[in-house]
């Protein structure tokens, strides 16, 4: 695996033609709240290994995160292409602070 979108790539393809009793499967299977349980649990032990000043850790826990976030994608139906425009167009622009709206539905 070289890059993030061939990673998107690989999990699309897992949605398409699922590996029965494959990780991946078993995400889509059990579907959005366990995905996002994980990009949360992933995202928390990003945050832990990089107070715990460990980049070993810190380069374990981000693959983790970096894949549960593509799948999240793929779930949602949102491309890896819509991402890079995304960050295309605030390339060069100053951060701005928004509210963000409620979760409405938990």
């Amino acid at each position: 695996m070289q890059d993030l979108e061939e990673l998107y790539q690989l999990v699309v393809e897992r949605k398409k033609n699922p590996r029965p009793g494959s990780y991946t499967d078993y995400l889509f299977s059990k579907g959005l709240d366990k995905i996002l349980k994980k990009v949360g649990e992933e995202s928390t032990e990003v945050v832990v290994a990089a107070k715990n000043n460990s980049k070993d850790e810190l380069k374990y826990e981000t693959a983790d995160l970096l894949y549960h976030l593509m799948v999240l994608l793929v779930e949602q139906n949102l491309s890896y292409d819509d991402i890079k425009e995304e960050l295309a167009k605030r390339e060069g622009l100053m951060s701005t602070t928004k509210d963000r709206r409620e979760i409405e539905d938990l």
